[in-house]
């Protein structure tokens, strides 16, 4: 397993199901709807049985750069986080808004007593957003909330392939603490 220790907290990254993870929240990779969709979230929705969808259903969607909360219920984890990705344009306004995901859903964990969290490399499936600057968007927005909330312990990235853990390994590498 590839880390990064951040104060008293731990970055960490793995290959693997998210749905499978053991951890206090699990961040699903959402549209604006919440809606079940395809990838990580179908994937997500369908682990967690339909009381997700019926209890997402009655939030009024979510924005890009924006998190909501719901339980897990069917998942190993406690709840589930909805974070809707910026679709990739190669705009300056991309990596805030992905900042902006990764920034509110931390937020969200620390507000709901989260100490282990999972993400999976948000806007980089049909969204389109390169993985080497997804990873760096994402690593750097992590580093930089948990030097300021300490109250996380884990915060690990569950990567489907190999190619984007060893993308994420690489830009880990390079980031200072």
């Amino acid at each position: 397993m590839d880390e990064l220790r951040v104060n008293n907290s731990l970055i960490q990254l793995v290959q693997g199901d998210i749905t499978m993870e053991e951890t206090d929240a699990i961040v699903n990779a959402a549209n604006k709807q919440l809606s079940p969709g395809g990838g990580v979230s179908g994937a997500i929705h369908k682990a967690a049985g339909p009381g997700l969808w019926e209890e997402a259903k009655k939030i009024d969607g979510c924005d890009t750069g924006e998190a909501t909360i719901t339980y897990g219920h069917n998942l190993r984890a406690k709840y589930v986080i909805h974070t809707v990705g910026p679709v990739y344009s190669g705009s300056p306004e991309d990596s805030k808004l992905l900042r902006s995901c990764f920034m509110e859903s931390l937020r969200l964990a620390s507000t709901h007593d989260v100490k282990t969290i999972s993400f999976s490399a948000i806007s980089t499936g049909i969204f389109g957003y390169p993985v080497p600057e997804a990873a760096g968007v994402s690593l750097r927005a992590v580093r930089d909330y948990l030097l300021e909330h300490p109250e996380i312990q884990i915060v690990r990235f569950v990567l489907f392939s190999e190619n984007d853990v060893a993308v994420f390994r690489k830009t880990l590498e390079t980031v200072e603490i």
